[in-house]
């Protein structure tokens, strides 16, 4: 029975809405912006967001990144002055003492990774860039997330005998071996040659490289060689030369990441590591840490604070919908005065026409709503087409995105419904 005086209900309200097509119309209009643009906005957040959070998950959420950075006022040593003007050498940077202090002192400790990174020009066969080479240690593949596509990686018969072997990136193959497979190939490298032994993939990638050329895929640019090679040929020192000066920089070590067995002692660990380096470098923090898990969890408290900005702007729309929804409404009681008078003379009591108005506005919001997640669907997917910016859609979108809808459609319908119901019956059947 109650089904049966629902059902009637709502077709009161369609039968009424119909009649004014046009101006129901553009009424629902507003709110079909309203919702479409709260599921775009936090589609475009959410996107943003999960980009930002992949990125610091390659990372490694139990990894801890220290970087020698120079400071400002680094310090010289062994100044001389010549014709061709000043020449110094700058000292800065992560030292092997601090690695043999981590191994030692920081609790929970899985491996230490070292790593130096320079700026080297990589010469095969006339073509030649400049581009990254880091000398490290065997294991750096497995804690960066690199994939080895073909050959091998580094071994630690590499750095035991010194071996003057490389591993190259995908897009430097690429680049440099057009035609031919560089496995085996000798590569220049700075001053010194070294003969490709692996090719590595693009960090973390996923991809199925089975049926295709496996040098010719990815974005990777570097080269890898053991770091007791380079250090045995190279040392520390590194040449630079501008504006009349000669620079030789001292750094030992420019990377290394230390690995926790668990992400829970990942922060305990890290305060552990702050020690070290504290007591180590009393000249100036010479040096940058860098905590993914603590990144990931400020990124995170920051996406929740964007996603709720990104949802208020939207839902301002939804606002201006839901004053558009009270303003027809409105005229619309105003137009059936005398039939309000005539149902409250036949014996409808007061909640039934608050009942009737409510219902009217309920189908105007549900469905604007459900028109506007359909917008929702294309606007973040030709967000995405034209800007190729990320977008994600959830389902929490959508369901946030209705339920605005029908609780604004409820709000500013509850005035005109009650404005209707506290009508005098005699004064409303006298209305022209």
């Amino acid at each position: 029975m109650r089904l049966v005086r629902i059902g009637r209900v709502v077709r009161m309200a369609v039968k009424s809405l119909t009649q004014h097509k046009l101006r129901a119309g553009l009424t629902i209009l507003g709110i079909v912006f309203g919702v479409a643009s709260v599921v775009g906005m936090l589609s475009v957040g959410e996107g943003v967001s999960r980009e930002i959070l992949d990125q610091y998950k390659q990372m490694g959420t139990r990894n801890i990144l220290i970087e020698s950075q120079k400071l400002p006022d680094t310090g010289a040593s062994g100044a001389s002055s010549g014709s061709m003007g000043r020449s110094f050498i700058a000292a800065y940077g992560l030292t092997y003492e601090d690695q043999k202090d981590f191994a030692q002192f920081v609790p929970q400790l899985k491996s230490i990774t070292p790593a130096k990174s320079l700026r080297l020009p990589v010469r095969f066969a006339g073509k030649s860039l400049e581009t990254e080479v880091i000398a490290t240690v065997p294991w750096y593949a497995d804690v960066t997330g690199h994939q080895v596509l073909a050959g091998r990686f580094l071994t630690a018969d590499d750095g035991r005998n010194s071996s003057c072997v490389c591993v190259i990136g995908a897009r430097l193959a690429r680049i440099l071996f057009v035609a031919t497979d560089p496995l085996g190939a000798d590569l220049r490298v700075g001053a010194n040659v070294y003969r490709v032994v692996g090719v590595a993939g693009d960090p973390h990638s996923t991809t199925d490289f089975t049926n295709q050329p496996l040098w010719f895929v990815g974005e990777n640019e570097q080269v890898y060689i053991p770091l007791e090679t380079y250090a045995r040929r190279s040392g520390d020192l590194v040449f630079r030369q501008a504006s009349g000066s000669q620079t030789f920089e001292k750094v030992e070590l420019h990377k290394i990441i230390l690995t926790i067995f668990e992400q829970d002692f990942v922060m305990y660990s890290a305060a552990a590591v702050r020690d070290v380096l504290k007591n180590n470098h009393k000249l100036g923090e010479d040096y940058q840490i860098i905590i993914p898990l603590q990144l990931i969890l400020q990124a995170q408290k920051t996406r929740r604070l964007f996603n709720i900005v990104l949802g208020s702007i939207a839902a301002i729309s939804l606002i201006v919908g839901g004053i558009g929804i009270m303003n027809i409404m409105l005229a619309t009681v105003s137009e059936r005065t005398r039939e309000i008078g005539i149902r409250r003379a036949l014996g409808a009591r007061r909640r039934d026409i608050v009942v009737q108005f409510l219902v009217e506005t309920l189908v105007l919001s549900i469905l604007g709503g459900c028109v506007g997640l359909l917008g929702g669907v294309v606007i973040p997917a030709t967000i995405t087409f034209l800007t190729e910016v990320k977008t994600v859609m959830t389902p929490f979108s959508f369901i946030i995105a209705f339920s605005v809808s029908v609780a604004v459609g409820l709000i500013f319908g509850i005035y005109p419904a009650r404005r209707a119901a506290m009508m005098d019956p005699i004064e409303a059947l006298r209305h022209e």
